[in-house]
């Protein structure tokens, strides 16, 4: 079968590898979307120490149960799922409390082990999420990155009538900005490129800051009447913006750190304790699909319109090196599987 395989940083290529075949416990799924994120480039720029080579990548993927094992949600061979695709151990500390997502020993399809960037994949039979009826490849491979979006507003716990920044206009901040509005909260989108404001604009977000143009704390307090944001979300991963979400908040407020920084960043700890802030890392996703689901297949967040391009399997390793080299011009682009 054709898979997409990173041999090293900067080598991908469509390659011809053995059909997979399922272990005990796990179904056969023929995969029918998946989805480019911003993990796979780091992988393929080699940016990404959690990444071995060869690897195949992908872990935003959505197909049909070709073969499966009883499970705990009754699917069975036929049905259309999404792969949850953060394998967990099960017994560690976070694991015993439910909150698997930080497993001590997390494995991440695409990163530690082989993702779905693949005609077929297996995978754990009790990690497969089933498809509403009728839902399309299209808007279901957007699942996943809508989950991680979901996972920094629980762990903050956005309200309605909130004032929530996202630091960040990709596809992640994109789209907590559509659910956070679908929350009744109040979103303020903050990003450097005024293309991705602009078309945010045109998805219902109505503050938007560009912060190369504009003093970005200055215009967050005109917003809020001198509050500043109740909740702030970091998508970025820049360490200019990591400590600016200090200044961004207001007193007694929630920060949740989703973006990955390629280094350490010097936060003030007087601030944090004089606002008495709760920071908060928000780490993937855990639980939230069918949220996610619900929220996609009832046309409440617009998932297509953070979509800038569909492509084929044979496509994708193009794209890869494309996304690499001009991120700016993209959000979001998905790969249909024949």
């Amino acid at each position: 079968m054709k898979a997409v395989n990173l041999e090293k940083p900067f080598e991908i290529a469509i390659k011809e590898i053995p059909d997979a075949a399922p272990k005990a416990g796990e179904a056969l799924i023929r995969v029918r979307a998946v989805g480019i994120c911003g993990s796979d480039i780091g992988a393929y720029r080699g940016t990404n120490p959690l990444v071995s080579y060869p690897r195949i990548i992908g872990h935003e993927v959505v197909g049909e149960v070709l073969s499966i094992p009883e499970n705990k949600r009754g699917i069975k061979a036929g049905d259309r799922v999404v792969v949850d695709p953060y394998l967990f151990c099960g017994h560690c500390y976070p694991c015993s409390i439910g909150r698997t997502n930080c497993c001590e020993d997390l494995h991440v399809l695409g990163v530690h082990v082989d993702g779905g960037m693949s005609e077929t994949m297996t995978h754990p039979a009790d990690m497969l999420v089933p498809l509403p009826d009728g839902l399309s490849w299209e808007l279901a491979v957007m699942a996943e990155p809508l989950t991680i979006a979901l996972h920094a507003i629980h762990r903050t716990k956005l309200s309605k009538g909130e004032h929530f920044v996202i630091n960040g206009a990709g596809a992640i901040g994109m789209l907590a900005a559509l659910a956070a509005i679908d929350y009744g909260a109040i979103p303020i989108l903050v990003d450097p490129l005024q293309a991705r404001l602009d078309h945010a604009g045109t998805l219902g977000v109505k503050h938007l800051i560009n912060l190369s143009k504009v003093d970005a704390i200055e215009e967050i307090r005109k917003i809020t009447n001198g509050r500043m944001a109740e909740v702030v979300m970091e998508a970025s991963g820049a360490s200019a913006a990591i400590r600016n979400t200090l200044d961004m908040v207001s007193y007694a407020g929630r920060i949740a750190f989703t973006g990955w920084p390629k280094g350490e960043t010097s936060l003030p700890t007087t601030l944090i304790t004089k606002k008495e802030l709760d920071l908060r890392g928000s780490r993937v996703s855990v639980g939230e699909f069918d949220e996610a689901l619900e929220l996609i297949a009832s046309g409440r967040v617009n998932v297509m319109g953070v979509v800038s391009k569909m492509v084929t399997l044979d496509e994708v390793p193009e794209m890869v090196r494309e996304l690499s080299d001009h991120p700016e011009q993209y959000l979001k682009i998905n790969a249909l599987v024949d």
